[in-house]
């Protein structure tokens, strides 16, 4: 599609963000109170993290750069997103101007996809310290953790700009409401019109379920073989500490999956429910501050472990 038909037919220049759309008014104000709240919690805890791990030299670990590399995806979601429904419900700012839009929806998928995979090393991190503790100084060392980072941030960000440019030879005619809190793939292809708009969403589709599935499964592998070496161990207090440092692990990895895949799943097959029930879902998994509470349980136990394991 050549780019003079796109401006000959692409009339939006901007999109209204609805936010919730069974609110009434009257609650606009608690709204933005809640998520206001919310948004400085993300932001200082996550800024909290990063400046205790940078500035504690004790914690320049392998570990620690996981969760550092975790606390950025959080901190940098939050400013994606927080900001403008914020805004439409404080000033009822509701407009956003259609490179915005896609710009927000290019950093909402690469930051999503990029926590997926931060997750998969965290989890990959804790498999081989419990099952292979005598080869975790070796394989998981502070250069090659800054590298596969490195590498989750860089590729993810080239691959996601694949799929924003896919959604931008859609041309988009006349809609241009956007029922969600902030402008994401779902909600801004359904606006487009002409015949490769089913074909742009079975791509991202599948490009959301290798985001979402690849890493899933080698995660629940490796909790599955936690547990299973855990249970073979002796029953000592310690072996069964573990269990409890995964346990918030297992917390965040569910919360920030299920609510993802149930949303796509859904979308592609057709299922219908509540516009309202989708948006909380979608929110429940976009703006939940949990790094904090995980990386002081994790920061408790590891102290606690690591050392003995690795001797």
């Amino acid at each position: 599609m050549s780019v003079k038909f796109l401006r000959n037919v692409t009339n939006v220049k901007e999109f209204m963000i609805i936010g919730f759309p069974g609110l009434p008014p009257e609650y606009y104000g608690i709204v933005s109170f809640v998520l206001l709240l919310v948004f400085i919690s993300i932001l200082f805890g996550n800024v909290f993290i990063l400046a205790v791990i940078i500035c504690e030299r004790t914690l320049h670990k392998p570990t620690y750069i996981i969760f550092l590399n975790l606390a950025m995806t959080d901190l940098f979601f939050g400013i994606v997103t927080l900001p403008k429904i914020i805004a439409r419900y404080w000033w009822n700012d509701m407009m956003c101007s259609f490179g915005v839009c896609f710009a927000q929806m290019y950093f909402v998928h690469s930051l999503g996809a990029i926590q997926s995979l931060i997750l998969l090393m965290m989890a990959l991190d804790r498999f081989v310290a419990v099952c292979f503790p005598f080869k975790y100084p070796v394989l998981f060392t502070n250069k090659n953790i800054s590298i596969c980072c490195g590498l989750c941030w860089f590729l993810t960000f080239i691959r996601m700009l694949g799929l924003v440019l896919h959604a931008l030879t859609l041309p988009y005619c006349d809609l241009n409401t956007i029922m969600q809190c902030y402008c994401d793939h779902i909600s801004i292809t359904k606006l487009g019109c002409g015949d490769d708009v089913a074909f742009v969403k079975w791509v991202a589709f599948a490009n959301a379920m290798v985001t979402l599935l690849v890493p899933l499964t080698f995660i629940i592998i490796s909790y599955v073989s936690i547990f299973m070496a855990v249970v073979k161990m002796s029953a000592s207090g310690r072996d069964y500490k573990f269990l409890s440092t995964c346990a918030p692990q297992l917390f965040i990895t569910c919360l920030y999956y299920m609510p993802r895949c149930t949303v796509y799943l859904t979308d592609i097959l057709g299922i219908k429910f509540s516009l309202d029930a989708r948006i909380i879902i979608t929110m429940l998994y976009s703006t939940h501050p949990l790094n904090p509470v995980t990386t002081r349980k994790f920061r408790d136990v590891t102290f606690t472990l690591e050392k003995p394991l690795l001797k």
